[in-house]
């Protein structure tokens, strides 16, 4: 879960007032230390709102957009003296872009020292363009006015001229019905959910263990243990409920080092999702645990300390000694459960939000599931006689859960292929070994090879066919999502990005729809063909805008609505392409602020900034061919709320043609 820190309070800048919020997540400052008569030193600080970051001027340019200085009049009246130095930034891998990028969390520093040319000259001015990004991305600029004497800044008024004027009032459009829009909002669908998924993942965990040859045979001695120890058989089963609850804290307890590691720095734990050879060491441990399970050989903690703990239990007794009986069947059982936990580690690093925290979630559901049958089968001991027995079918869930564990090695392996570049696993080679893996697991599964573990042969069980074939129907949805019959939304995050690709696309609107990059062309040709509008606030170098394309508007409910019943106008805010000369302009803001329109994001940015008071990316707009505002406006949302708001700028539209 993501801690938002509100930072409340007042910075002043200059005559000016700012406050951090959401709509304005960095605050700025500037500070001037004279070093000579003609050197001066300039420190320009920001405060980055928890949860945000702003990248470095030296990230590489290929992911999202460095952080870029203009000094007003530099070369004429003062000269740059070395280049902008920044303060301490932190790298990390970006899956979309494929590139390492840099950025500052919590705070960004940058100085650059100056010697004047001009004697005279008292005061600069300093455009900082930069983007800052959480589940949104912001392009801003933000300027300095800077007086190097301390000296109140005199600001000149600036007349525009026609062609400014007349183009910054281009950009002004009468849209009917703005107070539809709801521009504080972001739906953000992973934060509480994914933790509640992690615990999901291992509780699903706890109950496969349960079935494991090191776990089930102790589910009938250990009730049985708890229910004629007395006689009081209110205090049996208040003994078994006890040792559930150990159980889970046990489980609980192991998670914990992991915070205090995330405490020291919070990107240790986010490494090894991005780190070359933690995500090959990854894959190579998770290989052996996978051969553990298919019984070349066994994984197990020295047997002295399972000893140690029985007999502690025995001595003890109570509730401590319970503890130690709890303690006793996590050793015991981790020939079966070390695996398994394992995976719910890998899963907790490849999830969105804080590792540690996933990690303790995911534990609690693996041990909550563990305690579950001690306590229901103590409550009832009448069940135990519905167990199955001991008996060659839980070698069966070994092995298959040793399939399980060699796919998830391969994500690692192709988390360090996208890390270093390597273009190995691209998505169809990745897509292509876990069919194979799988057919192995199907053939297995139908008896058709065997591994060393496995007992005499015997006539195949219902439970194992069943499993069987739905084996081979995965495969076979695998094999679809290699010919792009299926888009293998199931996998969701597991494959490599649908960009990173064997087959090259040549289309620059997503998903190859078709799409206008300009308002004004997409407005006639919605009005020529009678259609809604989606206007879409993007930006090549905007993470979750890439998301919402791939894993939102490519869903089979989304993508026949955006292809055949809107017109999608895709405005790129941080496109650096400079627009004709003769379409370039200075845009006056009503605070009196003259900005230089001089690119196509530009003038989106802006675009987007006085129409509906927004500057974060993605931002969606439902418009009726005569911009009448239809909905509320979107960001960051999920498939279903998606499609409601599609249709239902759909029904408002065809209801305002019908009146």
């Amino acid at each position: 879960m993501r801690l938002l820190v509100l930072l409340l309070g007042f910075l002043f800048v200059n005559p000016f007032i700012y406050s951090q919020t959401d709509q304005n997540p960095a605050v700025w400052s500037h500070e001037v230390h004279k070093l000579s008569d003609t050197e001066y030193e300039l420190v320009f600080k920001g405060k980055i709102m928890d949860g945000w970051h702003v990248y470095s001027q030296y990230t590489n340019e290929n992911g999202s957009l460095p952080s870029e200085f203009t000094f007003e009049k530099a070369g004429e009246d003062y000269e740059l003296v070395g280049k902008t130095d920044e303060s301490e930034t932190i790298k990390e891998y970006s899956d979309i872009f494929e590139v390492e990028e840099t950025f500052f969390k919590n705070e960004a520093i940058f100085t650059q020292k100056i010697k004047l040319l001009n004697p005279e000259v008292n005061q600069i001015s300093v455009n900082l363009f930069y983007q800052i990004c959480k589940e949104v991305c912001i392009p801003v600029d933000e300027l300095f006015q800077i007086s190097l004497d301390g000296s109140g800044f005199v600001t000149e008024e600036t007349a525009l001229d026609e062609r400014s004027v007349a183009l910054g009032e281009s950009l002004k459009v009468d849209f009917k019905n703005k107070n539809l829009l709801n521009q504080n909002g972001v739906t953000d669908s992973e934060g509480q959910s994914n933790l509640w998924m992690i615990f999901g993942l291992g509780f699903i965990g706890g109950l496969i263990a349960l079935l494991t040859p090191c776990v089930f045979p102790m589910i009938p001695l250990t009730v049985s243990f708890f229910t004629k120890q007395t006689q009081n058989k209110s205090k049996g089963i208040a003994n078994a409920l006890l040792y559930g609850f150990f159980i889970v804290l046990i489980y609980f307890l192991l998670s914990l080092p992991f915070h205090l590691f995330n405490s020291v720095d919070s990107q240790i734990l986010n490494t090894i999702a991005t780190n070359i050879w933690l995500n090959v060491f990854f894959f190579v441990i998770f290989v052996f645990f996978a051969f553990s399970f298919f019984g070349y050989y066994e994984l197990t903690l020295p047997s002295s300390w399972a000893n140690k703990m029985d007999s502690a239990s025995s001595k003890i007794g109570g509730g401590l000694g319970i503890f130690f009986m709890a303690l006793t069947l996590a050793i015991v059982s981790f020939s079966c459960t070390g695996p398994i936990l394992g995976g719910l580690l890998g899963s907790t690093t490849l999830a969105e939000g804080n590792v540690a925290t996933n990690l303790t979630s995911g534990m609690v559901g693996f041990g909550l599931a563990l305690a579950l049958p001690f306590a229901l089968f103590a409550m009832f001991p009448a069940w135990l006689n519905s167990l199955p027995k001991s008996g060659g079918w839980m070698t069966t869930v070994k092995v298959v859960l040793g399939f399980l564990e060699l796919a998830l090695a391969f994500k690692f392996l192709s988390n360090a292929d996208l890390v270093g570049n390597w273009g190995i696993f691209k998505r169809e080679i990745f897509v292509g070994i876990w069919v194979v893996l799988f057919v192995l697991m199907t053939l297995y599964l139908f008896g058709i090879f065997r591994f060393p573990h496995d007992g005499p042969k015997k006539n195949l069980s219902t439970a194992r066919k069943t499993i069987g074939i739905l084996s081979l129907a995965f495969t076979a949805y695998l094999v679809l999502g290699l010919f792009n019959v299926s888009s293998l939304k199931l996998l969701s995050g597991f494959p490599p990005p649908s960009f990173y690709s064997v087959v090259e696309t040549e289309s620059d609107c997503p998903l190859g729809l078709d799409c206008y990059k300009d308002f004004e062309e997409g407005v006639a040709y919605a009005q020529e063909v009678n259609k809604p509008i989606l206007l879409d606030f993007t930006g090549w170098a905007c993470v979750n805008c890439r998301k919402m394309e791939e894993n939102v508007w490519s869903h089979s409910n989304i993508y026949p609505i955006l292809k055949e019943d809107y017109v999608l106008i895709s405005l790129y805010v941080d496109d650096r392409k400079e627009l004709p000369k003769s379409e370039q302009f200075d845009f006056k803001y009503d605070s009196g602020r003259v900005k230089s329109i001089q690119t196509i994001g530009q003038k989106w940015g802006t675009f987007q900034t006085i129409n509906f008071n927004a500057a974060s990316q993605p931002y969606y707009v439902l418009l009726s061919p005569n911009l009448e505002i239809l909905n509320e406006a979107v960001q960051y949302v999920d498939v279903e709320t998606y499609e409601k708001w599609l249709k239902s700028g759909l029904e408002k539209h065809y209801l305002s043609m019908n009146k």
